[in-house]
């Protein structure tokens, strides 16, 4: 898990992103602070959409570790006692390090956004379409052209 930047309204706003050990895209979230409860917010979201997973990597983020001790201090008392496991070392992260440079290509020459729920939908399309040229959403025969052309109708 890590997050990157992205400029809407000339300001700086936060991309939440994670991915798995073979850089599979498992969730994003776009947030206009950095802060405790911007990350709890994603791990949630990603939690509910993904599982609980058994370890999550993050970077020298305290907001990061934050909002994971407090999604652990929620699952332990709701869930079977099973928490998350956080290894926080700068350099594990590579794999999405590497991910978030398509998502910079594409969003650079933009120059950024003008509002923020543009922002959020264009990134939502960026993403589906990166998903679906890394395979993740399986095209059954069809093109990545058609398959977006799918998702979107």
């Amino acid at each position: 898990m890590d997050e990157t930047y992205i400029k809407v309204k000339g300001r700086w706003t936060y991309l939440y992103r994670a991915v798995d050990r073979d850089g599979q895209t498992l969730d994003f979230l776009l947030s206009e602070c950095r802060d405790l409860s911007a990350a709890r917010r994603f791990f949630r979201q990603a939690i509910g959409s993904n599982g609980v997973p058994d370890r999550i990597v993050i970077d020298n983020s305290g907001a990061n570790l934050a909002g994971l001790r407090a999604v652990n201090v929620i699952l332990r008392f709701t869930g079977n006692g099973r928490t998350i496991k956080v290894r926080q070392v700068k350099y594990l992260n590579n794999i999405l390090e590497q991910d978030h440079r398509f998502i910079k290509r594409v969003t650079g020459p933009m120059m950024g956004f003008k509002a923020f729920h543009s922002a959020a939908a264009t990134i939502a399309g960026i993403e589906t379409a990166h998903m679906i040229r890394k395979g993740q959403i399986p095209a059954n025969g069809a093109s990545a052209f058609q398959t977006f052309a799918e998702l979107a109708a």
